[in-house]
């Protein structure tokens, strides 16, 4: 599969990344007895932006699994060096 990444893209594989290590990082927090999660360490007195954190991250996930749709990446999908012109 070729690597197509536009700037949403990139973002999301961020996400998906820091994400992802917060949830490890529960795991093993959980398996010595304490919190280890690092969103609700910096954001836990504001649990509509720490949901919000969740929420992006979720869609994240959601954007690497089904794959970016923008005009760049269909075009880097389809071996054209440029995105089509709309």
């Amino acid at each position: 599969m070729k690597k197509c990444n536009c700037v949403m893209s990139k973002i999301a594989s961020v996400l998906v990344i820091i994400g992802g290590l917060n949830w490890g990082l529960v795991g093993v927090g959980a398996l010595m007895g304490s919190n280890w999660n690092v969103v609700d360490m910096i954001f836990g007195s504001m649990p509509k932006l720490e949901a919000i954190i969740y929420v992006l991250v979720g869609i994240a996930a959601i954007t690497k699994l089904i794959g970016c749709k923008c005009a760049k990446c269909k075009a880097c999908m389809a071996g054209d060096s440029a995105p089509a012109k709309m």
